[in-house]
């Protein structure tokens, strides 16, 4: 199989997904960028910027309007994708929500629960399933091709926040899922990865950013500093391009050192 290699990105209009999608545009990919917001007149800022941003690398850059949670558009999405690509080589499982709103875990409500476990999780799990399925029939005819799945989980798989324990528990599901999946097509030799973002600046973390401003002045960070998304992109980059590819099933923390322990 010729031509440059295609990665379908889920929430690729802002903050984390953007950066994946502008990375892997810059190394030679051409994109499916999904989004639940639509406007194509606007090229200042949400998908249709990326796309003009991704389209001056060199890549063609599909933009398609999704709702990761709405299984039942699962088919069209990828059909679409194929009929325009007549490829997937990589499936990045970005696109998620924050809760409603940050309460003790003593007041979690079961709108916003029920909301997260949805959109960040069983939404990725049935879309990979999906794409899965096409990645095994590809893997067989083109044995020498590269596929891979990555899902964007969180430190908050393992870390606990009792003012969101909805999106704890959903990144910890998510990032099961990801071991599972791994589990079950490292026979097809499709690569699956967890990748892991800490506290980065975005859209979603923007209205906490004075709190953690804060605690990252006090040393929550060994690195001192926020993530951004082109860290997250950069990462991600290097998995698709298959610079780990006698790996499989791993986690990858990208936190500026939140995962070191020490007195």
């Amino acid at each position: 199989m010729n031509g440059r290699p295609v990665a379908l990105v889920t929430g690729a209009g802002r903050g984390i997904g953007r950066g994946i999608a502008l990375a892997l545009a810059a190394e030679g990919f051409d994109i499916c960028g999904l989004g639940r917001t639509w406007e194509p007149e606007n090229t200042e800022k949400g998908l249709f910027e990326v796309k003009k941003l991704a389209e001056e690398t060199g890549a063609t850059f599909l933009p398609l309007q999704a709702d990761i949670a709405e299984i039942h558009d699962h088919g069209r999405v990828i059909g679409e994708t194929l009929r325009t690509f007549e490829r997937i080589n990589v499936l990045v499982n970005n696109a998620g929500v924050a809760p409603l709103e940050r309460k003790d875990i003593l007041e979690t409500d079961p709108e916003s629960f029920d909301r997260a476990l949805t959109i960040n999780t069983r939404g990725p799990f049935f879309f990979t399933q999906q794409v899965a399925r096409h990645m095994i029939s590809a893997k067989r005819l083109n044995p020498d091709e590269f596929y891979t799945v990555i899902f964007i989980s969180s430190i908050s798989a393992e870390v606990s926040s009792p003012s969101r324990a909805e999106y704890c528990l959903s990144k910890a599901a998510l990032s099961l899922s990801s071991m599972i999946y791994a589990d079950r097509l490292s026979e097809y030799g499709i690569a699956v990865y967890d990748v892991r973002p800490g506290i980065i600046s975005t859209d979603m973390t923007a209205p906490v950013k004075e709190k953690y401003d804060r605690m990252i002045e006090n040393g929550l960070i060994p690195l001192g500093s926020w993530g951004q998304p082109e860290d997250i992109g950069t990462a991600v980059a290097a998995l698709a391009k298959g610079a780990f590819r006698y790996a499989t099933g791993i986690s990858i923390e990208l936190s500026g050192g939140m995962n070191i322990r020490h007195l």
